[in-house]
């Protein structure tokens, strides 16, 4: 699991029992003025959260918190992408390399002879050739949407 960042008040709860708790040593001095004056140290050990609610709200947002199994929560830094080899291909370094959900889903898909895989389980949809082939000049394959079965 890995927490980044958040202000969802089930997730923050759930963290906070996740991570668990903590024993601190706790020292209270007391110091008393007057005509018989005293001073004295009180020290005892208490149970804390390890990150309350609102430490967990109000996290740095270069951190975060990550849970492998077998091993207890750790805070760490979050990774920079600006670093990664790739980072060029991402929407955040350019706006063009974003991917338009709805441009997919406007696309028209057919089934072609040449892109069915097992015609009784699995099909595999390709854009229109229509629209590659209309950039060429090249009519489409009149069987182009049709499949056969075995």
């Amino acid at each position: 699991m890995l927490f980044l960042g958040g202000n969802e008040e089930s997730t923050l709860k759930d963290l906070n029992t996740l991570l668990g708790k903590e024993t601190i040593d706790l020292c209270n001095t007391s110091d008393t003025k007057g005509n018989n004056p005293t001073y004295g140290n009180n020290y005892q050990k208490t149970g804390r959260d390890l990150m309350t609610q609102d430490e967990l709200a109000v996290m740095d947002n270069g951190k975060c918190i990550c849970r492998i199994r077998g091993v207890r929560p750790f805070l760490s830094d979050k990774y920079d992408i600006t670093k990664h080899p790739r980072y060029k291909e991402l929407s955040d370094y350019d706006e063009s390399n974003a991917f338009d959900v709805q441009d997919y889903l406007n696309l028209d898909l057919v089934l072609t002879p040449e892109t069915v895989v097992n015609a009784e389980t699995e099909v595999i949809l390709e854009p229109d050739a229509k629209e590659s082939d209309s950039a060429s000049g090249d009519a489409a394959d009149s069987k182009a949407g049709t499949v056969t079965g075995t």
